[in-house]
């Protein structure tokens, strides 16, 4: 029993629900969920172009000569001014996609001083009332500033300061709009299922994004499944007992 029982409640009483079986909060919540989860995976893989345009920048400043006439009879984006715009650009593209993927995930920074010792009624609480008042508005305020920031660009065709820089600079502030949307659809999602947990019946169990049940205490780190290494089965001993066990396999059949 626990603290989101009733006294008169066994636990035998407590239901895992399938996806099927969702109520509609839960619905719309894992909807919400999995397309910041495809965006922050998206997101995600603007990591590769900048570390190789980090990198080439990186070497190509070291050639001087072979810069100059990269820049002279291929393109001007061999520039450094430009592949250090670009990098810029590919860590805001990046940056911002996935910080509605890091609170689904739970995997943002948090300063659980306090939070971490309180027990599980007081948390989801906590949860609920940091989304609906601080979260959810604080990033509504944000996109709308945003929007502005990035209207403005578009409206006056803005480019980069420096007069060998990229042009259209609009395109990449928007993308701040659009990593600061996911975040607000990130924040929804969590508060319908904080929601569902604090207002529905308390009997219910699903997958829940940014705190664990009090069965499941301690069992998850960041979002992922604790190992504990003192159950873990010893790699080694495994390989060893699967190696021994299809030696045996073959000795038998050849004899």
């Amino acid at each position: 029993m626990n603290e989101t029982t009733t006294p008169e409640m066994t636990a035998s009483e407590v239901r895992h629900l399938t996806e099927d079986e969702y109520p509609m909060m839960l619905v719309l919540s894992e909807k919400l969920r999995r397309f910041v989860d495809v965006t922050g995976r998206f997101g995600s893989w603007f990591m590769i172009p900048l570390v190789l345009i980090t990198t080439f920048d990186m070497g190509l400043r070291k050639t001087g000569e072979v810069q100059i006439w990269m820049i002279e009879n291929l393109s001007e984006y061999f520039g450094s001014t430009m592949l250090q715009e670009m990098e810029w650009h590919s860590h805001t593209v990046l940056f911002t996609l996935v910080l509605g993927y890091g609170y689904i995930w739970n995997t943002h920074v948090r300063v659980d001083l306090v939070r971490e010792n309180l027990e599980f009624k007081k948390k989801i609480w906590l949860e609920f009332l940091g989304l609906t008042f601080f979260y959810i508005p604080f990033c509504l305020i944000l996109a709308y500033f945003a929007f502005i920031y990035a209207f403005d660009a578009w409206k006056i065709n803005e480019g980069s300061a420096s007069l060998v820089g990229l042009p259209y600079r609009w395109t990449i502030k928007s993308f701040l709009v659009a990593g600061i949307l996911v975040a607000i659809l990130a924040g929804v999602s969590v508060w319908l299922q904080v929601a569902m947990v604090i207002f529905g019946p308390k009997n219910l169990r699903y997958p829940l994004m940014t705190v664990e049940w009090p069965e499941e205490e301690g069992t998850k780190i960041e979002g992922k499944e604790r190992l504990d290494l003192s159950k873990a089965e010893d790699l080694i001993e495994l390989k060893a007992r699967e190696r021994a066990e299809r030696e045996g396999t073959t000795s038998q059949g050849a004899g």
